[in-house]
């Protein structure tokens, strides 16, 4: 499982319909404070599954939507699809297919939707098929601002998680 590309439209301070393509080996995203970098990584874990508007640095999650500007108007929506090459045998997401795209929209009215393959899924559907790769709103290879300091402050407990998701063990304690 390798990580293709992320496309956002209405997210945050993308009200345009945006792809980041990443190829094999380390990407960096850089610039100025206040170009929308942190966006990057609360769409990645918004997409993902993350419920609270907290963690993405929002007070409610209608935040998400882009709200607008003095020049353009205000979105009814946000749109955030994340897509995985899944070819490589020997670590695979649970799916048949070679190329997995994972779409999370959210709408003003509060509806919510998610898709897997253009396909309408449930938020649990999500969870599971992201569970014991790391990756995923709980996993270790998105750490944001704060997040390790916030790890290494957690009672004991509450970083066993972490470490079961590396582990490879967290699909199997929630499925006992």
């Amino acid at each position: 499982m390798r990580l293709k590309s992320l496309e956002l439209q209405g997210f945050k301070s993308f009200p345009d319909k945006t792809t980041l393509y990443f190829d094999e080996g380390a990407t960096v995203i850089v610039g100025p404070n206040g170009s929308g970098k942190s966006n990057i990584t609360d769409a990645m874990r918004w997409v993902l599954g993350e419920l609270s508007s907290k963690n993405i640095r929002g007070t409610k999650m209608e935040d998400v939507i882009f709200g607008g500007t003095e020049h353009r108007p205000a979105m009814g929506f946000a749109e955030v699809s994340v897509t995985f090459d899944n070819s490589d045998p020997d670590h695979r997401l649970d799916s048949e297919f070679d190329e997995v795209t994972v779409t999370r929209r959210y709408y003003r009215t509060g509806e919510s939707e998610y898709l897997i393959n253009k396909e309408a899924k449930r938020l649990r559907d999500i969870h599971m098929l992201f569970m014991n790769t790391g990756v995923g709103r709980e996993g270790y290879s998105i750490i944001g601002q704060g997040k390790v300091a916030e790890i290494i402050s957690k009672k004991s407990e509450d970083r066993r998680h972490i470490f079961e998701e590396a582990a490879g063990i967290s699909k199997y304690r929630y499925k006992k």
